[in-house]
């Protein structure tokens, strides 16, 4: 019976990822569309066109996926909320959950349109970068890898616990900092040295020398 059941939500989420890659298509360099597999969130991303936030297939799920995985309720549509790439372009976001047959979010296909290329024609096309008033408080998500940001909190208490901020610390420090990281295995993700490279306020090369 439970290999029915996975059969049937392995078929789902494929037709949906048909829909995912026509959308994608529909509008190259123009609107990121994103398939997320919520049944494993630090390897959500089943399908990404058009990576605007430079994330790829095998990353983790956004906080809005997690949200889902948690609570069954949470709303199956959200829908024009204003959101922002990592390098700093607005954008304009709407993730639709998907359910298996018995009410659990398996799934959810994200839309986040670049409207920053619209602004030449902002008046005409108003309604279009229009988005919802009800969440302008605080972002639901941040489109990148939830990866790099366990890394910075990581690095931050590690660096808390002697008491300074990461560039702030030694370089005898920085270095017993970074050999904690590769020995608990911060360095199998995507892009880490360079993320602690940042963090700390030295080049790669040095975080790598810093690792041996």
């Amino acid at each position: 019976m439970e290999g029915a059941v996975d059969g049937a939500e392995e078929h789902l989420i494929g037709e949906a990822e048909k829909i995912a890659t026509a959308l994608g298509r529909m509008f190259p360099g123009l609107c990121e569309v994103v398939l997320h597999d919520l049944r494993d969130p630090r390897h959500a991303v089943r399908a990404i066109e058009n990576s605007l936030s430079g994330r790829q297939v095998g990353d983790s799920a956004t906080e809005l996926g997690l949200a889902r995985i948690a609570d069954p309720e949470y709303p199956s549509v959200i829908q024009n909320y204003p959101n922002r790439f990592p390098d700093g372009r607005p954008a304009k976001s709407t993730s639709i959950g998907i359910k298996n047959s018995a009410g659990e979010y398996i799934a959810a296909l994200c839309l986040n349109l670049d409207v920053s290329v619209l602004s030449p024609v902002t008046l005409a096309l108003a309604n279009l970068v229009a988005t919802g008033t009800e969440h302008r408080e605080q972002p639901l998500e941040t489109l990148r890898d939830r990866n790099t940001r366990e890394l910075r909190r990581v690095v931050e208490e590690l660096a808390a616990e002697r008491a300074a901020a990461p560039r702030s610390l030694s370089r005898q420090d920085k270095k017993a900092l970074v050999r904690q990281l590769h020995q608990d295995g911060y360095f199998d993700s995507r892009d880490a040295a360079q993320t602690i490279a940042d963090l700390l306020g030295v080049s790669r090369a040095t975080v790598y020398n810093y690792s041996k």
